[in-house]
């Protein structure tokens, strides 16, 4: 599992790990590893053209010195310097000792232009905002020359602790961070802006609290949450997921919903809705029900909202839902009929999972304010309704309560297609029929989710592909 954590923790961290190691050993150890890194990527060191765009804060130190291992290899080190008053003391006497040239702003562009390399030590995770017009400006002159980029810690212009990115940033190839991943690495639109991300150990997790900020599963941690039957196990054992979905106008959601449902891990599937006839055409196994939801018989969970329509008939088969007392998923159209209220009255669990549309109509935002601000705005919609939420998209994150974000790292955007998110809901609330938390079923179900649509590879898709791949990709989790 990958975990993040804040600013101020991490800057906890460091504070006790200083208070027992020598004066700037610390940052010797962030610099040997972004030394690494960069002669990683560089292949050959020596006879390399390495350009350091330095700052004013510790991370321009890091870059610094290792700048001065790379010059001391055999690498040409130019370092330019966008606040030559502040730049660390320390590391400009290394690299200058180390044969390392230094070069204010308005002389660097040349330098870039020339590089094989350039690493961005311009702001720390500390940064707040864009970057500043002349950084923005040399910035702009590495993107034109194509050279590849290096980001110390995180990409310049990015918050580390929200994802957010208010202003120009740097587009690193590659992130070398130190200790522990930040939040913003992990989440969009800043984790675009971070290319590959390695990690360097230098000494902090021992010091970091048992529960990081955010998570992001991997193969081991999602199998250990997937269901499998016993030796005891039946049909009803294993758990029944209803689903309430389609309609007159959009009978598909009802078969997409149902077929995420079958690939779930329960071990049946009621459908209670008006799109029967094209359900059982298409998944003959499927229990059927004309009635109200609560006539359709015993289930564990409830997916409801897919197709459903906004009429009077969609709005009492949402109350009937929400009026039982086992898991309720609630997505697409039933997200429009919610009342916060009757949401903090339920005391089963709860999950919903919106885009970011959906997401902003319920939080009253816009779109966009959604998109640039994931994190703040899944916590929120968590905290406001009471529930477990999953708030899709290019990194489709999990919120419940005060516990860690998660963040699933599997999806591609080819997901962006009509009907994915029905198969999601009927994948996801099958999980719930299982037995999963809502936590753990959102999460492992935008997993697998992701994966089914990576393994159809880098070409276009389709939602009833996708759910036929989620067997596939369940084996290949649980075998590792």
């Amino acid at each position: 599992m990958r975990t993040g954590y804040s600013v101020s923790t991490v800057r906890a961290a460091e504070r006790a790990l200083m208070d027992v190691l020598p004066p700037g050993a610390l940052m010797q150890r962030a610099a040997a590893g972004l030394a690494a890194a960069c002669a990683d990527l560089l292949g050959r060191v020596y006879g390399a053209r390495v350009v350091l765009l330095i700052g004013s804060g510790d991370n321009g130190g890091d870059a610094l010195y290792a700048g001065a291992r790379l010059a001391r290899r055999g690498a040409g080190v130019t370092a330019v310097l966008l606040a030559p008053g502040r730049a660390h003391a320390g590391g400009l006497s290394a690299l200058r000792g180390a044969g390392g040239r230094v070069v204010d702003a308005p002389d660097g562009e040349p330098a870039v232009r020339r590089a094989h390399l350039v690493v961005d030590g311009i702001v720390g995770i500390g940064g707040k905002g864009g970057l500043r017009p002349g950084a923005e400006e040399l910035v702009r002159a590495v993107a034109g020359a194509g050279v590849p980029v290096v980001a110390v810690d995180l990409p310049s212009g990015v918050d580390a602790d929200s994802g957010e990115v208010r202003g120009a940033a740097v587009r690193a190839d590659a992130t070398v961070t130190f200790g522990a991943y930040k939040p913003g690495l992990l989440i969009d639109p800043a984790r675009e802006h971070a290319g590959a991300l390695r990690l360097v150990d230098i000494g902090l997790e021992p010091l970091l609290p048992d529960e990081p900020d955010v998570e992001a599963l991997q193969h081991v941690d999602v199998a250990a949450v997937l269901p499998r039957p016993g030796t005891e196990s039946d049909k009803y054992r294993r758990g029944v997921v209803g689903v309430v979905a389609g309609s007159a106008r959009y009978p598909g959601a009802a078969v997409l919903a149902v077929a995420g449902a079958l690939s779930g891990g329960a071990g049946a599937v009621r459908y209670a809705g008006p799109a029967a006839e094209a359900v059982i055409a298409r998944f003959p196994e499927t229990l059927v029900s004309s009635g109200p939801p609560s006539k359709a018989g015993r289930v564990q969970s409830w997916v409801v909202g897919p197709g459903l329509g906004d009429g009077a008939e969609a709005r009492r088969a949402l109350e009937d839902v929400l009026a039982s007392d086992v898991p309720v998923l609630v997505d697409a159209d039933g997200l429009r009929l919610l009342d916060a209220q009757a949401m903090r009255a339920r005391t089963a669990p709860t999950l919903l999972t919106p885009h970011a549309g959906e997401a902003a109509a319920l939080l009253g935002r816009t779109r966009e304010e959604v998109e640039s601000a994931r994190l703040a705005a899944v916590r929120d919609l968590a905290g406001r309704f009471g529930v477990t939420a999953l708030l899709k998209g290019s990194t489709t994150l999990v919120a419940c309560g005060g516990r860690a974000v998660r963040i699933n790292p599997t999806g591609t955007s080819w997901l962006a297609t009509a009907g994915s998110g029905d198969v999601l809901s009927g994948l996801t609330g099958s999980l719930l029929a299982a037995g999963l938390t809502a936590r753990d079923a959102a999460s492992a179900g935008a997993y697998l989710h992701g994966l089914a649509a990576r393994r159809l590879g880098a070409a276009p898709i389709t939602a009833l592909g996708v759910a036929d791949e989620i067997r596939g990709v369940w084996q290949d989790v649980c075998e590792g």
